[in-house]
């Protein structure tokens, strides 16, 4: 298979193909809607991690293989370059009590501007005023400020004993699961929430194509003798924003925090220029790849923020292959993917999943696109 990146040898980054089928053009978010029943989102892993199913999709036909992830390596080449995000998650949620009625508050801490000021989204936020102090344990208070975009207030740590909202965070912070599991992290989640290579501390959510790897699987795809580099992405609220417009492109992404080292860089020049494919992990990996290729024509190691919004009709220059969780409806997650193949592949690979018990969302199933 060809690489992506390359179209009669013009090396031009387009934000939108010129040549994308008709049908792809001026698409409503409703066409990226689907039927999705509650008993196909997982609210529990699979253990062990690399048990889970893996559907292979061949994004020029619509061929689909239904797989285990365990056998990833079958489904790659051995020079393949694998593409992973390292970042950590953080105990993002603390609980707390509003100071004037004593109103039970949680708070999600989800982009730090500073040692004592956060971007925050509060729950329930109809009672939230600004100046409003939130109170922790041990007498420890947040003021709330300003209310942002994206429904988004900025809080301030005031004057305690911790230092940083980063060591009230590891005091009394919980892991941020998706909200549709309706409970608090448990003891496994600590484990069952975070990739077995995570090392770089910074996420509010983990990348979860990420969740899949074992030991296991790396000693298989280390046999063939696939490379795999790590980069990070922090992912931040901007991934999961809702789209609330009809069109698409109205919707902007928050900026998030990415770095790729510098023998990242290299291994990944290296194999774009022997025309090895780069296979990406996540769709975090995926906006970071391109984000960076896209600005500078090549792999360059640094540090900086992504807002890179992928819908249909962008371009691919970065990435040959993608592995990703099953995403919820209307999200712009299922639209980057959706880019990656196209709508109908997607949704028909998407129907196929559900007729055949896949697992959906963050503790589900992947789905790999050759």
């Amino acid at each position: 298979m060809e690489p992506s990146c390359y179209d009669d040898g013009n090396m031009e980054p387009l934000a939108l193909n010129p040549r994308m089928r008709e049908e792809e053009r001026a698409l409503t978010l409703a066409d990226y809607d689907y039927e999705l029943p509650p008993k196909a989102i997982a609210k529990k892993p699979v253990k062990p991690r690399d048990a889970s199913k893996m559907l292979v999709v061949d994004r020029r036909t619509g061929r689909l293989v239904d797989a285990r992830f365990r056998d990833i390596a079958h489904y790659l080449r051995p020079s393949d370059l694998l593409v992973l995000n390292n970042t950590r998650v953080l105990k993002a949620r603390v609980f707390g009590k509003l100071a004037e009625g004593g109103r039970a508050i949680e708070v999600l801490f989800a982009n730090p501007l500073s040692e004592q000021v956060w971007e925050v989204m509060l729950r329930p936020a109809k009672y939230i005023r600004k100046g409003a102090r939130i109170d922790l344990n041990d007498g420890i208070g947040l003021r709330v400020g300003e209310q942002q975009n994206d429904g988004l207030y900025l809080i301030e740590l005031e004057t305690s004993s911790q230092s940083s909202i980063s060591k009230v965070l590891k005091q009394y912070g919980h892991l941020p699961l998706p909200p549709y599991i309706k409970r608090t992290a448990r003891s496994s989640d600590e484990t069952d929430y975070q990739t077995v290579y995570a090392s770089r501390m910074g996420a509010i959510a983990a990348p979860t194509a990420g969740l899949h790897f074992s030991a296991r699987v790396f000693d298989s795809l280390d046999e063939i003798g696939i490379e795999v580099v790590e980069l990070t992405l922090h992912v931040g609220i901007g991934t999961f924003i809702p789209i609330r417009t009809e069109d698409p492109t109205d919707h902007q992404l928050k900026g998030e925090y990415y770095e790729i080292s510098q023998t990242s860089a290299e291994s990944l020049n290296r194999a774009r220029q022997e025309g090895r494919r780069i296979v990406a992990a996540g769709t975090t990996t995926t906006r970071t790849l391109e984000h960076v290729f896209g600005q500078n024509r090549k792999f360059v190691a640094g540090t900086g923020k992504t807002d890179l919004y992928i819908m249909p009709g962008y371009r691919f220059l970065a990435v040959d292959v993608l592995l990703t969780n099953f995403h919820l409806p209307r999200t712009t997650l299922l639209l980057l993917v959706s880019a990656f193949a196209s709508r109908k592949i997607v949704l028909d690979s998407y129907r196929h999943a559900l007729q055949e018990g896949y697992r959906f969302y963050s503790y589900g199933d992947s789905t790999l696109f050759v």
